[in-house]
């Protein structure tokens, strides 16, 4: 089970001076025998990518919940923030790359660096990189086994760039996991009722209804 609090506090911004002043904060996770020790730099340039918000926690524990064999998988986390989830997921063997805009790279490869076992990597190093929905998803490969996200539904402006992103990473064969607060005031359920379903199959896996936090997986549907 994870160690963790409330995310309670945290709002969406409505402008570059969410963070006005830059600090950090140290905190240790414990999920499938893993104890991680993320970084969270919060500053006006990161914003929401700085916190680990809840809906991560809750993916993390979703996988420890229903034994996920995740070893050997290419997986790709988009909007990664902290990357927890993707480091979880190369903390238990698989091939990951976490992704974000470029200005949260640097907190993603410090705590990459801060987790990786004594032993090494089980399999490979994580990678992290760059990457703007919309724009250059078509750099990156299609043939992902999974493709993750934690909260990065909240911008009703950016769901069909997300969408289009989507659609590229998984037209092998991915599965995508998606945990999302949802955000009434944000569309973030007509993104799941309404947006996703144009191209993909939809399943609900898990909802807190105390913390409003629902866990979708999805399939591309037939090439169009």
């Amino acid at each position: 089970m994870a160690e963790y609090g409330e995310e309670e506090g945290f709002m969406l911004p409505v402008d570059d001076g969410l963070f006005a002043d830059t600090f950090s904060d140290d905190s240790v996770y414990k999920f499938i025998g893993q104890e991680l020790k993320i970084s969270q730099v919060f500053s006006a340039n990161l914003g929401v990518a700085a916190p680990v918000w809840d809906a991560a926690l809750h993916l993390c524990r979703y996988f420890e919940e229903n034994s996920l064999n995740l070893k050997g998988k290419r997986i790709i986390e988009l909007g990664a923030g902290t990357g927890i989830v993707g480091i979880l997921a190369a903390r238990l063997g698989a091939d990951v790359t976490l992704t974000d805009l470029p200005l949260a790279v640097p907190q993603l490869q410090s705590n990459v660096s801060a987790n990786m076992p004594s032993s090494g990597w089980p399999s490979v190093a994580p990678s992290v990189l760059p990457l703007s929905w919309g724009q250059d998803q078509h750099i990156f490969p299609m043939d992902w086994d999974l493709v993750l996200g934690a909260d990065i539904v909240y911008l009703s402006e950016t769901y069909p760039l997300l969408l289009d992103t989507l659609v590229h990473l998984c037209k092998v064969r991915a599965v995508v996991y998606l945990s999302s607060k949802m955000r009434e005031e944000h569309g973030t359920p007509g993104f799941y009722g309404d947006t996703l379903p144009q191209r993909f199959h939809v399943k609900l896996e898990h909802r807190d209804p105390t913390q409003n936090i629902n866990i979708y997986s999805a399939t591309l549907r037939g090439k169009q």
